[in-house]
């Protein structure tokens, strides 16, 4: 990559140098002088090329790092972040249908199907009797080819099978029930934590033991209040996103509440 001209701090600025260098850097990355998974110049390199100190350009890449747009790789320098795909909590959607209108391309690697005994938990958000069977699909979840999620689901055995047969590996499930077997969704109720990434995981998801992994519940109903689908769904930290919005509610005299 060819070098272009860098801008140029100011040092009498009330900004500080370290703020002024993570602005240019950010705008840098944002721009695409530095796409995603690029290799930025060294710290060396950036303190000649800004004319400050290796303390300077440390404590701005430190704060890139922080924001995400950058990440370390020891003994081998500092790269580029890609983008985080993200969905919109604010509807009922499946992660297809959801980053397919963003233009990503979801695909799915079906782990496993089976019908095992719903374990206590499980039958206290399906409504049923524990150690009853119900239908248990693993499934990956890639987004332009890189995995990005496990996605764990638990439904009650008669409507499990009526997936069987289904596409699996291109389709939401949502849309399956909805589409093929009929049923109106309603509403679902999410519960977000964040866990350290264990076995399965790191082996699924390609990241290393100990990694930050957000784990979303969900619990899906029909419009008539009937829980259909149970499922975890757990995300890579560095490559997804939750997003919602939040209005904040008026009183009827119009004041905020």
């Amino acid at each position: 990559m060819s070098k272009a001209k860098s801008p140029k701090l100011i040092p009498l600025s009330p900004v500080p140098l370290y703020n002024q260098l993570k602005e240019i850097l950010r705008g840098q990355i944002l721009d695409g002088t530095w796409p995603p998974l690029s290799r930025m110049p060294s710290e060396n390199e950036l303190g000649q090329r800004f004319d400050v100190s290796r303390i300077t350009v440390r404590q701005a890449l430190n704060d890139l790092q922080k924001e995400g747009l950058i990440f370390k790789i020891h003994g081998k320098g500092t790269f580029v972040a890609k983008p985080k795909a993200f969905q919109n909590v604010s509807t009922l959607q499946g992660l297809a249908e959801s980053l397919g209108r963003q233009g990503y391309e979801v695909i799915n690697r079906l782990i496993s199907f089976k019908t095992v005994a719903a374990s206590s938990q499980v039958a206290q958000r399906l409504k049923i009797k524990e150690g009853s069977p119900v239908s248990e699909i693993k499934r990956l979840r890639l987004v332009n080819r890189e995995p990005v999620s496990l996605e764990v689901t638990w439904l009650p055995l008669d409507i499990g099978q009526q997936l069987e047969k289904a596409d699996l590996v291109t389709r939401d499930i949502f849309l399956i029930l909805e589409n093929d077997c009929g049923y109106n969704l309603g509403h679902a109720e999410l519960a977000i934590d964040a866990i350290l990434a264990e076995s399965e995981l790191t082996r699924l998801l390609k990241i290393e033991e100990g990694s930050p992994i957000m784990r979303i519940e969900r619990l899906t109903h029909t419009d008539d209040g009937t829980p259909i689908d149970y499922e975890y769904l757990y995300y890579r930290g560095d490559a997804f996103q939750y997003r919602l919005r939040i209005d904040r509610h008026r009183t009827d005299s119009g004041e905020k509440s």
